[in-house]
């Protein structure tokens, strides 16, 4: 069995959710504090053994290639004033083998990964969305490789959303529970209507797939939104190849929308050495404003 080596992150949506600041500037480098959203991406895949990683960018990414490559002027500055802990963090921006691709035609997310079958070859391979910050113990990238360690199928994070949200995730409908929180699937749903959904289990954005999925993804006809949708590839896939969920049991932070970036910033925030004391101070204090206009 293949060993899980590469990574995929599509990042070349154009972050409407997030205008105006998204109309120069790459959603996936919006700051979650002083590191942009891409970078914590990038770390969970290091953290969970991925050594090589590509990008899928598009118009106006160029940020993006910039920030994970090598700043010289900027690292001897910041050396010959010994600023040494500065340095460290400007180094150490990715920590593996990163490479870049552009998606010519925004086609949807199921094109972007296409983009990727020459870097991915015959081999398993994760797909980690650039707006999903995922917080647990163990990296999510990693309790879905340890699990195809296990299974040596094809793995899809999952986690309970609102019976109200359906319409904007991939739903699974389970079959059975092999084991605790990881489950067989019958078939896997682009964006339901509520009362459609065949259940509250959402696909979020990490995915471990297998080669086969490219065969699939080249005949795919373009689904909801007119887009390719990689939850369609993923649903022929386990006709043929057996695709399992895992649930996810950690937090989820949603970087795409106005709400999630600022409530991402503000956990963040408050787990920071040099900001963490201060936050804190302005959260109590805000707190008492709001009870005296209340």
């Amino acid at each position: 069995m293949k060993k899980v080596k590469k990574a995929i992150i599509p990042a070349a949506g154009s972050g409407t959710r997030l205008l105006p600041a998204t109309k120069a500037m790459a959603k996936e480098m919006m700051p979650i504090v002083d590191k942009p959203t891409i970078q914590l991406i990038v770390e969970e895949a290091v953290a969970s053994g991925i050594e090589d990683i590509l990008i899928i960018t598009g118009k106006g990414k160029r940020p993006i290639e910039d920030h994970f490559d090598a700043n010289i002027e900027l690292e001897a500055t910041l050396r010959e004033k010994g600023k040494y802990d500065l340095l460290k963090l400007v180094e150490s921006t990715s920590g593996a083998n990163i490479y870049f691709v552009r998606q010519p035609y925004p086609k949807g997310l199921g094109d972007a990964v296409l983009q990727a079958k020459a870097f991915v070859g015959d081999e398993p391979f994760v797909v980690l969305l650039g707006d999903d910050i995922m917080h647990d113990e163990v990296p999510l990238t990693k309790q879905l490789i340890d699990s195809y360690e296990k299974t040596h199928t094809a793995q899809i994070a999952v986690m309970e959303v609102e019976p109200h949200q359906t319409g904007s995730y991939g739903i699974i409908d389970v079959d059975s529970e092999l084991e605790e929180g990881l489950y067989n699937v019958k078939r896997f749903v682009e964006k339901p209507k509520p009362e459609e959904a065949p259940s509250n289990l959402a696909i979020i954005g990490r995915y471990l797939l297998t080669p086969e999925i490219f065969e699939i993804l080249e005949t795919l006809e373009p689904g909801v939104g007119g887009e390719i949708q990689l939850t369609d590839a993923i649903d022929r896939l386990n006709r043929t190849h057996r695709v399992f969920a895992k649930v996810f049991r950690g937090i989820r932070y949603d970087t795409g929308n106005k709400l999630g970036l600022i409530t991402t910033n503000i956990q963040y925030g408050l787990s920071h050495p040099e900001v963490k004391e201060g936050l804190k101070e302005y959260i109590i204090q805000l707190g008492k404003i709001l009870e005296q206009e209340n």
